[in-house]
């Protein structure tokens, strides 16, 4: 059947009967209507919204770039003047070829740029088009195009060539990023470092394995463990870079991708006014680096701020890639992965057919150089016959007949457009004509193409060159923006301010925060859990609100933390079938919510006669008074609740009694039995925890603390709060002890002279100090526990004939305070210093931590292992370039 008899048919009325009985009629679209949203939606996925895979560009980038290229004399251009020039080729206005220029001039790769172009950090927009001013790049003019290797069509309207794809030599794609919308689907591909795709092309092209993650022009922190080569389905969390300028300060020096300064500070605002959040003012510094200063109210934690802006503000953010190409006219959804080895590939043919192409225009360049030469020599323009030739045509063949016994040297045959280029050659470049130049310059020419098809044959070292190239050439000033970590997720209950009161009216059996005038039970905040225990031994976890329903005289409720297993309940019960009292203990980690649980076996009668709540695993001495009966002589007596074991939640318990208890009083208060807070130290994301992630710090209690030491030479003492937040460039952290004195050798740079020291670390926390003197160029070469260290000094230059000279450290210079500039090792010039055994050593110099820690980690943690050996910044070393050892 046609497409008009079957749009003729479907057109005709169709009898049907509505909800009412009523024949009613349907008219089916013809063919044009049903096809012209699929037409549609393919034209925006392929001249739109998706880039191509061979050069990485949507069609109004590539005609902006080839307009630019027709432009290119080597100065700017207005960009008004460019997107003139590309209207010729884009059929869609100026205003979406002038947000493209800007969009690719922000990038900084292909477009340089001159005037204001606007501001991605700041959201800031680019100045009106006749106001700013464009070029290509060096880089782009490089890289991107060749008309020799470029396949091209007709333009929109049919008067001009544009090119099909650009011959980019290139992971342009994966360097600058895509974000597009079309119909149906969309492509979001992350940009990534220049000089990481380039070492990744390198790699690829000699078999080895390489890793691609994003890099963002915003910086920040990014977490890529599930990016999934960037393919639906990944995410990459990315985190604003947060400083302390001090405990009342934070610094954000770099956000999110996608994320604007004014973005960023309105969603701090809004988590401020909801409560989330408590600050007392925001500066924003912005200018050409991002600095957001958010001053922070008193009585806030510093460290709890950071982890709420994360949690409630676009401080982080998810973003989902979706690598969608266009390959053969079609979208394609490959990985990232797949995107570079398609680059390198499409770069190792284009230049392949640079150097076959040049190949040709050599070997042209010999056969024309060779066919002047014996035409010349042969002085074949001075025959006889030659000049009496009647027409062209005869002198065409008298030179063919002529050139027959030099014809086996030639690679092509001599054709009659050769001989007419002969014909061609005037008489002043033949009585110039020098054989020993022609000679040398066939020579030449010859080299050359033994060097093209060495180049040829050996193509995949000759593109790995090209790339190296590149990196030589431009990418110096491209290193990486974004710091690759791995994240801890961030419980929002823990860090979120308690913004609410939590109220429980006992006599009605109501709890919330809008109940002002009943009994006050803790502060919380709006989306805290509450857990609420009743009587009868039933209990539950629920959501905060104004005012919900618990149930009358409830016996205990308070914020639900979960997995908290340091938080220890003590209960008796009586059981109602049996009448006896069962004592437990217990911890609850982990509920549904709104579910109600039982305490006791669940049997009717059950209560609850004793509770306590410990928020540190305490156990107390309970009293207990029986009732009096016939034939029972003990009445009181004592039971300590340290001496039960803690069970799960659901445990029956032990028995406490069989007889029936008239009163549980308490005698005296418990202490914890849980002991000290294993504290752990993951640095992977640099925080603490207590789950066994990471280096094993010690066992915590009471006023310990955390010493940290930077390889910058400062320190710092913490709480082992787990909320806590560390710089990088962590030299050692562990368990603080103040009998220790710390030996430190640092490089002064103002006198360039080493000095060594000797002090205590003392005992305020919170406190950072620099202990190699406050010229920021100082460098700290080694530090080291050992109470007795002994020092080898090796001399260099004019003083290199010195014997090394041995320093008992201990004898060499006194304890004193950390703020003390030290003693000069030597005046002489200094080659390297060593670490010696020392002869004396006191068995307490490391206490060693406590818990059950693996010897082989004990020994990797110790500062005994961090050697002495540097070199001394010479004359032609920069001390600025040392590194610890």
């Amino acid at each position: 059947m046609s497409e008009e008899e079957l749009n003729n048919e479907n057109t005709e009325e169709q009898p049907d009967k509505g909800s009412d009985g009523i024949k009613g009629e349907i008219t089916y679209l013809p063919g044009m209507y049903r096809d012209w949203f699929l037409d549609y939606a393919s034209y925006v996925i392929l001249e739109r919204a998706v880039p191509y895979v061979n050069d990485g560009l949507k069609p109004v980038q590539r005609r902006i770039m080839h307009a630019m290229r027709e432009m290119d004399d080597g100065r700017y251009n207005k960009v008004a003047n460019i997107i003139g020039q590309t209207m010729q080729y884009h059929p869609h206005g100026d205003a979406s070829i002038g947000d493209a220029i800007v969009q690719l001039g922000q990038k900084e790769l292909l477009i340089d740029t001159q005037g204001n172009w606007g501001n991605m950090l700041t959201g800031d927009g680019a100045a009106a088009s006749r106001y700013i001013e464009a070029r290509l790049t060096k880089f782009a003019l490089e890289v991107m195009f060749n008309p020799k290797t470029t396949e091209w069509k007709l333009s929109y309207d049919g008067r001009k060539n544009e090119p099909v794809t650009l011959p980019v030599k290139f992971p342009l794609l994966l360097a600058q990023g895509v974000d597009g919308i079309a119909v149906g689907l969309a492509s979001k591909i992350f940009p990534h470092n220049f000089n990481e795709l380039i070492d990744a092309s390198i790699s690829y092209l000699k078999g080895e394995e390489f890793e691609l993650l994003p890099d963002f022009p915003t910086g920040g922190m990014a977490d890529c463990s599930k990016y999934n080569n960037g393919l639906r389905g990944g995410a990459v969390k990315i985190r604003a870079k947060i400083e302390k300028r001090d405990n009342k300060t934070l610094a954000i020096t770099e956000i999110p991708f996608g994320k604007t300064t004014t973005t960023l500070i309105e969603s701090i605002i809004k988590a401020n006014e909801k409560g989330k959040i408590k600050i007392k003012k925001i500066d924003d510094n912005t200018a050409e680096n991002v600095e957001i200063l958010v001053h922070l109210a008193s009585g806030v934690s510093s460290d709890k701020t950071i982890d709420a802006l994360y949690a409630f503000t676009d401080c982080e953010v998810s973003l989902s890639p979706n690598a969608c190409i266009i390959e053969d006219d079609k979208p394609h959804f490959i990985g990232v992965h797949e995107i570079l080895k398609r680059s390198a590939d499409s770069t190792l043919q284009l230049l392949t057919m640079e150097l076959e192409i040049r190949k040709k225009e050599l070997e042209e360049a010999w056969h024309f150089a060779t066919l002047e030469k014996i035409f010349i020599e042969e002085r074949i323009y001075k025959d006889k016959k030659f000049e009496d030739a009647e027409n062209m045509d005869q002198a065409v063949a008298y030179i063919d007949s002529r050139l027959e016994p030099w014809k086996p040297r030639f690679k092509r045959e001599i054709t009659r457009e050769d001989i007419l280029k002969l014909m061609e050659i005037r008489m002043a470049r033949i009585l110039k004509f020098n054989t020993d130049k022609a000679n040398e310059n066939i020579l030449g020419i010859e080299d050359e193409i033994k060097k093209v098809e060495n180049n040829i044959e050996n193509i995949v070292p000759y593109t790995i060159q090209w790339f190296r190239h590149l990196k030589d050439k431009y990418g110096k000033g491209r290193d990486r923006k974004t710091d690759i970590r791995s994240f801890e997720n961030i419980v929002a209950t823990k860090v979120v301010v308690k913004n609410e009161k939590l109220y429980v009216d006992r006599k009605e059996g109501f709890m919330g925060f809008g109940l002002k005038k009943a009994e006050y039970v803790c502060d919380c905040s709006d989306i805290d859990d509450i857990i609420v225990f009743r009587r009868d031994g039933t209990y539950f976890v629920s959501k905060v609100t104004d005012k919900a329903f618990i149930g009358k005289n409830p016996l205990f409720l308070a914020v639900f933390k979960k997995n908290d297993k340091r938080t220890i309940y003590n209960v008796v019960y009586r059981d109602g079938k049996t009448g006896y009292s069962y004592m437990k203990r217990f911890s609850v980690t982990g509920v549904t919510r709104d579910k109600e649980y039982n305490v006791t076996k669940g049997t009717a009668g059950s209560r609850i006669t004793y509770f306590s709540a410990n928020p540190n695993g305490e156990a107390e001495v309970l009293k207990i008074l029986l009732k009096p009966k016939p034939r029972l002589k003990k009445l009181t007596f004592e039971v300590d609740m340290g001496e039960l074991a803690i069970k799960g939640r659901q445990s029956m318990g032990n028995i406490l009694t069989k007889h029936e208890v008239h009163k549980i009083s308490l005698k005296e208060k418990g202490v914890s039995t849980l002991g000290g807070r294993k504290i752990w130290f993951d640095e992977d994301v640099l925080r603490l925890n207590a789950d066994g992630r990471g280096k094993y710090l010690g066992e915590f209690s009471g006023e310990d603390k955390i010493l940290v030491v930077y390889k910058n030479g400062e320190s710092e003492l913490y709480s082992f709060d787990l909320s806590n937040h560390f710089d990088p460039d962590i030299l050692t952290i562990e368990k603080f002890d103040n009998r220790k004195v710390l030996s430190v050798v640092y490089f002064d740079a103002g006198q360039r002279f080493y000095y060594v020291k000797r002090f205590e670390i003392e005992d305020a926390e919170g406190k950072r100090i620099r202990f190699v003197g406050e010229n920021p160029d100082n460098k700290l070469v080694s530090i080291t526990w050992v109470r007795y260290p002994r020092l080898e000094i090796e001399f260099g230059g004019k003083h290199s004939e010195r014997d090394n000279e041995i320093i008992e450290v201990a004898e060499f210079i006194g304890v004193k305070s950390w703020k003390a500039k030290g003693k000069r090792l030597s005046n002489y010039r200094i080659e390297n210093v060593k670490e010696l055994e020392p002869v004396v050593r006191d068995e307490d110099d490391k206490p060693e931590p406590e818990g059950e820690v693996d010897t082989d980690e004990k020994q990797k943690d110790s500062f005994d292992d961090v050697p002495f050996e540097v070199k001394r910044p010479g004359k032609e070393d920069d001390p600025n370039q040392m590194s610890l050892f």
